[in-house]
């Protein structure tokens, strides 16, 4: 298994905004094609205006035919023109990691 950390910063009292948008149209769609969602958090101490979403895969491949077929769907562009609109977004990141033999996940 593999995991895929993405860490997306908002601007200042936007965090809220983006949460709606990302609940309404791109939740949806990323429980239809990714499936496995391990965590979805926003930060309370640390790196304000914070959103971290993590997600499963079996492997690279697995990862990327899931992404790949999100991506063609025609919902996912409304969703990402929707964030470009609201102009929420300062930087994204994301992270592919794999669980040690100790992890509760894996």
């Amino acid at each position: 298994m593999i995991a895929d950390v993405r860490i997306y910063t908002c601007k200042p009292n936007k965090m809220a905004e983006f949460v709606k948008i990302y609940e309404e149209l791109a939740w949806p769609l990323q429980e239809k094609y990714l499936g496995r969602n391990l965590g979805w958090f926003t930060t309370i101490e640390g790196e304000l205006n914070t959103v971290v979403h993590i997600w499963g895969y079996e492997n690279q491949a697995d990862r990327e035919a899931r992404r790949n077929a999100m991506a063609a769907d025609l919902a996912w562009g409304a969703y990402l023109a929707a964030v470009a609109k609201a102009e929420c977004l300062v930087k994204m990141e994301n992270r592919i990691t794999r669980p040690t033999g100790f992890s509760a996940v894996q």
